[in-house]
């Protein structure tokens, strides 16, 4: 179902049906490695794979909040909330990053603990555990893989399941050489690279999530280009006082003020008006709202401020 906005059959559209059975076959699997992970970790008496199993339930709660986000997408606006939950999209991906900010920290004091008191570890189970789980994120992961680029939560999914991956490949090594050499000490190391590893990709989703709680111009939408690009347009004098925010990961908003050259006619105004929502479209803007002013008219006190 792309979003209705969009006439003009611009890729910025996401199938929501495609989407949603990705994150419900992401958080089946996934909370199906949690329990693989959590009997084999009490088994062996491995904390490498509890807290693992401890970030993937984070991961977990993650995606079903993304899921859950991707759904109030659909709810109609109501009077007091004149864009619907839209918003839930952009306050859900900065709770995942501040998620992701705490697993790290979890990691990262559970291998330095482990560093300084190294604990035997059947090598074999770890690499195996984590060879299944390598399979279960690597294949989630890229479920999300084409859509990712689309909206913030759905690149949040991506970055976890793929980071997931990333510590499932590490404990694998970790798991093979502690059998060949019984380093012990190596499953500690790895934890902590592996923690590095997510903090640089998460430090990214939680400052464009930031920005978009703040109402900041989305990251991928340059306000000098579009000025240039309205100001080169026939009979247009003038386009300032712009706003530009995102109304949820996935769309973006614009209010405006267009200042017309002088004896431009309502028909010519029109065709104006309709070549700017034409070239907002090609920036992902699909919310518009431009007030237009001639050329010899004195712009409003209230209105300029």
């Amino acid at each position: 179902m792309a979003h209705n906005h969009d006439h003009h059959g611009h890729d910025h559209s996401i199938n929501m049906e495609h989407v949603s059975r990705a994150f419900i076959v992401g958080i089946t699997l996934n909370l199906l490695f949690v329990i693989i992970e959590v009997i084999a970790g009490l088994r062996i008496h491995s904390l490498s794979l509890l807290s693992d199993a401890g970030h993937n339930l984070a991961d977990v709660a993650g995606l079903a909040l993304s899921l859950f986000a991707m759904k109030m997408l659909k709810v109609k606006p109501t009077d007091t909330y004149t864009y619907g939950y839209k918003k839930t999209t952009i306050l859900v991906a900065l709770f995942n990053a501040v998620i992701l900010l705490v697993s790290i920290g979890a990691i990262s004091y559970e291998a330095i603990f482990r560093l300084i008191n190294p604990v035997p570890l059947p090598g074999k189970t770890v690499a195996l555990v984590a060879g299944i789980g390598i399979f279960i994120n690597a294949s989630t992961a890229l479920l999300f893989f084409k859509t990712k680029e689309k909206d913030l939560n759905i690149k949040s999914a991506y970055l976890h399941l793929a980071s997931d991956a990333a510590v499932s490949l590490g404990l694998v090594a970790g798991g093979i050489i502690i059998f060949y050499t019984h380093w012990f000490w190596v499953d500690s190391v790895l934890g902590i690279t592996v923690a590095v590893v997510i903090l640089f990709s998460t430090w990214r989703l939680l400052k464009d999530s930031l920005r978009l709680s703040l109402d900041g111009v989305p990251v991928d939408i340059h306000m000098d280009d579009i000025k240039n690009s309205i100001l080169k347009m026939d009979g247009v004098k003038d386009f300032h006082h712009i706003h530009i925010w995102a109304i949820s990961t996935a769309e973006n908003a614009l209010t405006a003020h267009l200042v017309l050259q002088q004896g431009i006619s309502n028909e010519q105004e029109q065709k104006i008006r309709h070549a700017v929502r034409h070239e907002l479209e090609h920036h992902n803007i699909k919310h518009v709202t431009i007030e237009t002013e001639r050329g010899d008219e004195d712009c409003e006190v209230m209105e300029c401020e």
